[in-house]
Parts: structure tokens; sequence; C-alpha cells
């Protein structure tokens, strides 16, 4: 099951993807479980999660009943490929990144002339990014002002279902209701400095995030070994890997987060970058103007994001 959320003129909607007999389009949860008799349910994803918990059970049922009939008048729907999306959760309380793919640590570090610490195969080590600097499917990025070395991540992306506090790997692995792709964007100029301090990456990553373009259910998704990930920059093709490739399982990572710590529905959390997957490990950076595409396949779609830099308050000059 793949769920979406939608940007209408009356606000954000939480959406379903369905089979009519007219045609597949995404379909408003809240509306379509009142119409169907199926109980009420809140017009947001987030809400949406809280209640239902990781298992969907109602959008599921939504999904059944729809599925080959006429669509009732009474639920809003959106064209599958023209409706205007959202981050499938657009207002999560966390947004944790993880560091998970040891090719990439290497890589990485590598460039700057550092080895692998022994610390980062003991712990699935993470830094909290900034939840409220999510951006849509298909919107402009815009660095920091001055950064030269801007540069995209090849992420996958779960989002929970329930909430979770001190929980099993086995437990927290339940609690996800779903993955996304999930870009990390990097300026990897003003990174670089902060993190001489010591505090994390900080500046480097808190201007933006992309996350999209939908949820789509374990169950659809299948063997995350089975997944492969492509960036392309400008339709060239920069990196492709699996998240299959993680040190540590997503149940493990979360447990790790977890412990002492509660998580609530719709909370997100990153992989961290597969390995090749970003430009300072190739060597190469993006510029303005550039169009960034991740690929998740048929199941995850395409995440796309274009190249933006912010205008210099300092000099008062534009810089794009």
């Amino acid at each position: 099951m793949r769920l979406a959320t939608i940007q209408t003129a009356g606000g954000l909607r939480a959406a379903v993807w369905c089979q009519t007999t007219s045609d597949e389009l995404w379909v408003d949860i809240s509306e379509a479980s009142q119409v169907l008799g199926l109980g009420t349910l809140a017009p947001s994803m987030k809400g949406v999660l809280a209640q239902e918990g990781p298992g969907l059970a109602t959008p599921r049922l939504i999904v059944s009943q729809l599925k080959g009939i006429l669509l009732p008048d009474e639920i809003s729907s959106w064209p599958i490929n023209g409706a205007h999306l959202a981050p499938p959760v657009p207002d999560p309380g966390v947004l944790i990144d993880f560091y998970a793919f040891e090719e990439h640590v290497r890589r990485a570090r590598g460039r700057r002339g550092l080895e692998i610490i022994p610390e980062w195969f003991e712990y699935p080590v993470y830094y909290r990014s900034n939840q409220r600097a999510l951006v849509a499917p298909g919107a402009t990025v815009h660095f920091p002002a001055g950064e030269e070395n801007m540069d995209y991540e090849l992420e996958l992306a779960a989002v929970l279902g329930a909430p979770i506090e001190n929980p099993s790997a086995e437990e927290a692995e339940r609690a996800i209701a779903g993955y996304c792709l999930f870009n990390d964007w990097s300026a990897r100029g003003i990174q670089a400095e902060v993190m001489k301090v010591g505090l994390g990456p900080a500046k480097g990553k808190d201007f933006a995030s992309s996350l999209g373009p939908y949820l789509v259910t374990p169950d659809e998704l299948g063997p995350l070994a089975d997944l492969k990930l492509q960036a392309r920059v400008n339709g060239e093709i920069w990196s492709e890997n699996t998240p299959g490739a993680m040190a540590w399982t997503w149940g493990e990572m979360l447990a790790f987060a977890g412990e002492g710590v509660r998580f609530e529905p719709g909370d997100i959390f990153g992989s961290g970058t597969v390995g090749g997957g970003c430009g300072l490990e190739l060597g190469r950076f993006l510029s303005v103007g550039d169009t960034v595409e991740l690929d998740g396949g048929p199941a995850l779609g395409v995440l796309k994001g274009t190249v933006g830099r912010r205008e210099s308050q300092r000099e008062g000059k534009e810089t794009t």
C-alpha cells in the first residue's frame, strides 16, 4: 500500500493509492473512511498513523472496497501523476539520520585522509536534523549563501506507525509503518568547518531535507536487500546501490535510538547514505539549477529536487 500527503487549496490531506474503475487515484483517507462507514480518521498523515498504528487497517479496507468501482462523488481524489505532493509526513516530531553504511563512511572519511574509528562498529550512531525543514518532492532546495560544495545524499527513511520507548529490536521493527526515499542535502563547505568542534554536522544539514514522494508499507516494498536505489543529476547516473547493505537492521538502529527515549507515530529515521551515494565520495558537487532525482524503482518512485542557493544577506547581492 502507498500513502501520500496532498497539498490542496484547503490544506494538507492524507491520501491512499487506489485502483478505481476509472483510474488509479490518490483518495482522501478521512473522507473515504466516513463515506464508506469505516469510522472517523484524522485528515493528516501523522493523525492517521497515530489512530491506525503500523497495520493501517482502515486505509487497507478503503483500497479493498474502492477497487474496481466508481469513486463516490463525496470523496476527494487526485491523479497519481498530477497531484501536488507534500512530504508524506510533513510535520514529524523527530527527524533522525543514522550513519549505517560502511562503504559510505570509509569513502567519505578517506577523502579527508581519515580511517573509520573503532566506535563506528560498536554503535549505530545518528544525529538529529531539522524536522521543520522538510521540503516537498520537486521543490527547489536553497543552500546556504556562499556554499560551493553542494551535495545530495541517497538514502531510505523509515516512518514510525506506533510509539516506541526502550524497545527491543523486534518491537522497534514492528513499529515501522513504511519507508520512502530521503535526500539529506549537505552543504559540505560549512559542514567541514562546524564539525571541527565535534558536535555534529549542524549548519551543514539543517537547511533542507527532501522526503517522499510517498510512503510504502513494508509488505508492498518487500525485502530491502532487493531494492536498487539510484541517484541522477541532470539525467546522468551518479550513484547506484542497495539499502540492504546497512551494518545494522532497522530494528537494531531504532532500539539504540529509543533507549531511554520515547518516539511517536510519524517520527522519521534516515538510513544514512548508501555507499557511493553522494558527491563527496565521488569528488563531484552540484551547481545551482541542477536537478537531482533519487530513484527507488517502481515501488518507491522518484524523489526530485532542484538546487538553489540563498541570497547573501551580508553582502545584499544575489549569489544564484
